[in-house]
């Protein structure tokens, strides 16, 4: 295919075939290379080949400059951090590179950096200092009442112990007199003690442990402290109590200041003179209260600080970006030292070529250099890449088509055909128009505040389903279509175009499930009668009719396949595939199936009783045998035998052929399957031949993979029909569903004059249906149409083992760095 005339404009959608593309090679000037670069991503229509893939990412010209946006990138991750941190968001603008030079950006990210460590580690120290005082202040005053009622206690028992004295002594009391005179003062034991805090959810554990270490010669005092209290080493709100360790001895001290370590206890000094405690708590608060003034100032600087960062935040990090992309994409080029300038290999479409000349030419008058990039288009026999131009509404769609496999270069695309068939078969297994309705409803808010939603984080599912949403739209449409087809609202059939064709047989309607009905009016115009759901007698005649409406459908699809197959064998010239694949496979599916298809037309026009199961059996079984009462046209026992004998011989025409002719090609064109093209639009089957002419031809393998293929076929074209009819299964069990939902719940608490009853069945209606019917059958039906696409349908002609053109944009930069 030649260019189209497209230089200078937009190209026109075309989604049937990619975008002619060719190999370019750009020679590029030192001086200039940075900005055409830099012009080159703007427009985003180019993607180059790594023509330094031998060497290490360290081994290449570029590799510092990487270095350098890398660490700007690490300081302004750094910044995000600290600003989200603080409650904050970077302003979100419109970003551009007004007059931002990379190296004034480096130095005022340092400086910028520098002074926010800085922030940080002083308020860091400045909080630290403040939990320590703080929690030094609780332990005093806890720890002081431990104090004070000991005092109190010890007053109160050397009163008693007085006006004891004061009464009639006993035999024992000059004894005691005696013994406590006679005492060493330096021989007496003072006790040591240690206070501070311990986490309260060790404060057991703790305990057990002192009594342990000690062997019960300590005592231990502890209190709760009523709100968490902010831990100096982690910052984190912890409940402890104050606890007070008293001991004899230093051994007894350090195995107590050992314990408290390891469990985290905080220890302040102490001291047990009541005056100097309330010195204390007066020096504590005062400079808590000069602390608390320091760090709010602190605050407030770092938050003014990292708003100015914010401001800036995007149009640094869109800077940092789009030039570590730069530098990125110039160590893909070659470099020429003798002559200064670098050489860059890449695809693009032809469409384009007038736009990167253009780029090229400015980017080389910016700069002021003396010589203009060169660009010329290189012949090769290489797989280009695959390039459909796609916009929010197609996009959704190729995306399906991609998730199996991306087109090869000129393939086919069952893109387009998908924006049609995927949601038409979707609503062939959800048809229901209320359903449909609630579907659209849900999509077209999506589709009303995409410019909001397109801007903000969403979720993993939330996300899918925003992506989908034209997708959504179209099967939401078809749904309501279908909907009314089969008369469904919520499962109940409404007579919307008029009134019912049917009437009962006896004015009672007593036989109306049983014996049936009798036509009385003209047939209902658009869909299903109303009264074919009230009948026993014509609901199988509904299965029946989604059952071969689900066939027809098949069939007619895989004709579709069959039929794309020989536009892609006619496009790359593979006349061979035409003559011995294309032709043979038609005739064995419509011999068979397409028969099928025929004859329920004619049964559904002429009202026939015929069945199909047992002329479709006998056509193989008994072939020269009367088909009797089973008769749907003249002449049907010679069509049937002709069809049988061109079915039986398409399969020796797709396995026979091929290969001798192929073997035929090989000795008579020195090895290659085919002679080569000379037109450059075969690219495609250049490439086949490429890969092949240095390849010894085998016949029997290529006799056994026709083998296979044919098999493949003969098996596929039965089990894929047999597969079409999940459209009819899933049919029936969403309206089964629905009909359950509505009878067993809905009019079951409508049956009860309760208000209490009504409103409970109204909101278990409502919570099954979104949640079964909108949302799991929706999945359901989602995932079968998905698979119908690709293994019933794509299998017939699309190969997919292409690859996707990634042009070099700064609009596809993603915002995390890798």
């Amino acid at each position: 295919m030649g260019e189209r005339g497209r230089e200078g404009c937009c190209p026109p959608m075309d989604l049937m075939r990619s975008e002619p593309m060719h190999l370019v090679q750009l020679i590029i000037p030192i001086e200039s290379a940075h900005r055409t670069i830099s012009y080159l991503g703007d427009l985003g229509l180019i993607q180059f080949k790594d023509l330094n893939a031998e060497k290490s990412p360290f081994q290449r010209t570029y590799a510092n400059q990487i270095k350098r946006c890398g660490e700007m990138a690490r300081k302004l991750r750094f910044f995000r951090e600290q600003i989200l941190k603080a409650g904050f968001s970077p302003a979100v603008r419109s970003v551009t590179e007004a007059d931002l030079n990379l190296d004034d950006v480096e130095v005022k990210l340092g400086d910028l950096e520098a002074e926010l460590v800085e922030i940080n580690a002083n308020g860091e120290k400045l909080q630290r200092t403040y939990n320590e005082l703080a929690e030094y202040k609780l332990v005093i005053q806890k720890a002081g009442e431990f104090f004070h009622s000991a005092l109190s206690s010890a007053e109160a028992q050397q009163r008693e112990f007085a006006s004891n004295q004061s009464g009639e002594e006993s035999l024992e009391t000059p004894l005691l007199s005696e013994q406590e005179m006679t005492t060493d003062p330096s021989k007496q034991v003072k006790l040591g003690f240690t206070a501070g805090l311990v986490p309260r959810e060790k404060s057991i554990a703790f305990e057990r442990i002192l009594f342990r270490a000690t062997r019960g010669n300590v005592f231990l005092k502890q209190a709760v402290v009523d709100n968490p209290v902010t831990d100096p080493v982690s910052g984190e709100k912890v409940e402890k109590n104050v606890f007070a360790v008293f001991f004899s001895g230093e051994r007894a001290k350090n195995k107590i200041l050992k314990i408290c370590d390891a469990f985290g206890a905080n220890r302040y000094p102490f001291s047990e003179d009541l005056g100097k405690q309330a010195q204390m708590i007066t020096e504590v608060s005062g400079r808590l209260s000069e602390l608390k003034t320091t760090i709010d100032a602190g605050l407030v600087h770092r938050g003014n600080l990292l708003q100015t960062i914010g401001e800036q935040f995007e149009r640094w990090n869109f800077l940092v970006r789009r030039e570590k992309s730069i530098y990125h994409t110039l160590n893909m080029l070659s470099i020429d030292v003798t002559k200064k300038c670098l050489v860059a290999e890449g695809w693009s479409p032809v469409f384009a070529t007038k736009q990167i000349q253009d780029a090229l030419h400015r980017a080389t008058q910016d700069c002021n250099s003396q010589v203009d990039a060169i660009f010329q288009v290189l012949h090769t026999r290489e797989m280009p890449p695959t390039y459909f131009q796609t916009n929010k509404f197609t996009s959704a769609f190729q995306e399906i088509v991609d998730a199996y496999g991306v087109a090869k270069y000129q393939e086919a695309n069952p893109g387009v055909y998908t924006i049609v068939t995927f949601p038409f078969l979707f609503a062939v297994m959800f048809g229901d128009w209320g359903h449909g309705i609630c579907l659209l409803l849900g999509t077209l808010y999506f589709i009303i505040r995409e410019k909001k939603l397109s801007s903000q984080k969403l979720g993993d599912i939330m996300e899918m389903t925003f992506g989908g949403r034209y997708v959504i739209l179209l099967m939401s449409l078809f749904s309501i279509y279908t909907g009314f087809i089969y008369n469904e609202f919520f499962s109940v059939p409404f007579e919307f175009f008029s009134r019912s064709a049917y009437s009962c047989r006896d004015l009672s309607c007593s036989e109306a499930t049983t014996v049936g009905l009798i036509k009385a009016r003209d047939t209902y115009p658009f869909g299903v009668d109303p009264a074919w759901y009230g009948s026993r007698s014509e609901l199988p005649f509904l299965n029946s009719m989604k059952m071969k409406m689900s066939i027809l459908l098949g069939v007619a699809q895989m004709n579709l396949g069959i039929i794309l197959s020989y536009f892609n064998s006619k496009f790359f010239g593979n006349s061979i595939n035409t003559w011995f694949q294309f032709i043979p496979q038609m005739i064995f599916l419509n011999s068979l199936f397409g028969y099928l298809s025929v004859l329920v037309i004619i049964k559904w026009c002429t009202g026939s009783k015929a069945d199909l199961y047992h002329v479709m059996i006998y056509m193989f079984l008994s072939p020269t045998d009367e088909i009797g009462e089973n008769q749907l046209f003249p002449g049907q026992k010679t069509t049937q035998l002709v069809l049988l004998l061109l079915a039986f011989v398409s399969v020796p025409w797709m396995l026979l052929p091929k290969p001798f002719l192929l073997k035929l090609q090989h000795d008579r064109h020195r090895g290659q399957y085919a002679p080569l093209p000379d037109s450059e639009e075969s690219l495609q089957s250049e490439s086949n031949q490429d890969s092949h002419g240095h390849e010894e031809f085998e016949f029997s393998e290529i006799f056994v993979h026709q083998l296979i293929h044919t098999i493949e076929f003969v098996l596929g074209a039965v089990s894929n029909t047999a597969s079409y009819l999940r459209l009819w299964a899933l049919s029936l069990a969403h309206s089964e569903l629905s009909t359950v939902f509505y009878e067993k719940v809905l009019l079951l608490a409508w049956g009860y004059n309760n208000v209490i009853i009504i409103i409970v069945g109204i909101i278990i209606f409502i919570c099954a249906t979104v949640g079964v019917l909108l949302v799991m059958e929706t999945l359901s039906a989602f995932l079968h149409a998905l698979r119908l696409h690709w293994v019933e349908f794509q299998n017939k002609f699309y190969e997919g083992d292409g690859y996707k053109f990634y042009p070099y944009s700064f609009a596809l930069i993603d915002y995390e760095e890798e």
